[in-house]
């Protein structure tokens, strides 16, 4: 009788040992600077739907990142300053390599690469959509930067861009902002990555700013 019960305790725990301790955790990623948030065990993977958002996301990203690439194309005749030549060339760089990012996203999804707004003028002739846009310098503060030079040229440089990288950080978080978008994988990771590094750029920009006063 003894046995009997050991060899029902005996498997009794043993099957309480191959049963799994705890239901799976489902975590669903945060925009930036706010928190992920654990979802329910039943919740279901599905694949996210590309939203208009999207489109019109990377669109606008790859207008506002063009007036950045011409910001910077100015540093090198307009100022002797090494500290502006070298976040000029890092930031020119690294947006005209997301804008072929952009780009690709586009295409591969079948979207357009401009964006298309009726009654808009033509943004390389008149300059007006730019204005349109978070961040965007107007043509007449682009106007003032291709004009100045030295220290003047590094003051707008850099209060112009801190305004630009602003601008992106309000796009981001409109992106997110709105139901549906910002799920697509590849687009999540970029536009996330965009508000870590346009942050961290604002900072030093900001710091070369109080070191000139």
């Amino acid at each position: 009788m003894t046995v009997l019960l050991l060899s029902v305790s005996a498997t009794a725990v043993y099957g309480q040992q191959t049963q799994p301790s705890s239901s799976p955790v489902v975590v669903q990623p945060g925009a930036p600077g706010t928190p992920s948030r654990q979802l329910s065990s039943s919740t279901t993977a599905q694949a996210p739907q590309r939203s208009q958002a999207d489109v019109e996301f990377m669109q606008g990203m790859i207008m506002h990142h063009g007036q950045a690439v011409e910001m910077t194309a100015l540093i090198p005749s307009h100022t002797e300053n090494k500290e502006i030549r070298s976040l000029g060339a890092r930031i020119g760089l690294s947006q005209a390599d997301e804008m072929k990012f952009m780009k690709r996203w586009l295409v591969a999804r079948g979207e357009p690469v401009a964006m298309t707004m009726p009654g808009m003028p033509d943004m390389e002739k008149s300059g007006a959509p730019m204005q349109a846009m978070p961040g965007m310098l107007t043509p007449k503060q682009m106007e003032a930067l291709r004009q100045a030079k030295g220290a003047e040229f590094d003051r707008l440089f850099l209060t112009g861009m801190i305004q630009h990288h602003n601008g992106a950080l309000v796009m981001v978080k409109q992106l997110f902002d709105t139901p549906g978008a910002g799920q697509d994988a590849e687009l999540f990771d970029f536009a996330t990555d965009a508000d870590n590094t346009q942050r961290a750029e604002i900072g030093i920009m900001q710091d070369m700013l109080k070191e000139k006063r």
